[in-house]
């Protein structure tokens, strides 16, 4: 049965999109989406080392940040990792808890972090977390930060194609390190199009679930 919030259905244990019919996450496993596509698209934790800074487009429940601060933490990092998220419809605090609940396995962090939820930053002793709400194309550009590598997840382009837009794109390669990676679960060829003209090496990766591929990008 689905229950309706103001912008969220749910499907059993994951939230869905109301205002863009999309799910958070995956139907089948969330975690195990988040860990495939997003870390190892971005060859992490290899690629770890003491302030790592790893940005994002659509922060969403929190999982890729609660998986990544996870293997953060088991891959024995001694410094703090810088995490950057820009989001423009920031999910409710009980919602995020809600949806993270799905996920036993991140319980003791999900624990940890739920008293922060709303909040613009989160400061730990390894953990250096923005939160930037509003419209990315408007946001992104005015932002100071390179990332190290970034998570491009936001709604499926077909639904969300704001996010995904040549321009916008363009700044995430402005906006990341030499050497920096981005990975997505899309394999649209418009995306992976935009990245390459945005100066990423580009290439299809197996994707996740039923999904047959999903994009891996390097900068160039």
């Amino acid at each position: 049965m689905e229950d309706q919030s103001t912008d969220v259905a749910w499907q059993g244990a994951v939230p869905v999109s109301a205002r863009f019919d999309d799910p958070y996450f995956s139907l089948v496993d969330g975690l195990a989406e988040t860990r495939h596509v997003f870390l190892d698209g971005n060859d992490l934790p290899a690629r770890f080392h003491p302030g790592f800074h790893l940005a994002e487009l659509g922060f969403g429940t929190g999982l890729n940040l609660l998986a990544t601060l996870a293997a953060w933490r088991e891959s024995g990092q001694a410094g703090v990792l810088a995490y950057t998220s820009f989001e423009a419809f920031p999910l409710a605090a009980e919602e995020m808890r809600r949806a993270q609940a799905a996920f036993p396995a991140l319980a003791p962090l999900a624990e940890e972090l739920a008293p922060h939820w709303g909040a613009a930053e989160i400061h730990l002793p390894d953990l250096r977390f923005t939160l930037i709400a509003g419209d990315a194309r408007a946001t992104l550009p005015r932002w100071t930060g390179r990332a190290d590598a970034w998570f491009l997840d936001g709604f499926a382009p077909a639904r969300n194609p704001e996010l995904w837009e040549p321009a916008l794109l363009t700044e995430v390669a402005r906006h990341t390190a030499p050497g920096g990676t981005a990975a997505t679960y899309t394999a649209a060829g418009h995306v992976r199009r935009a990245l390459a003209q945005a100066g990423f090496t580009v290439t299809r990766a197996p994707g996740f679930g039923a999904k047959r591929h999903m994009t891996r990008a390097r900068l160039a």
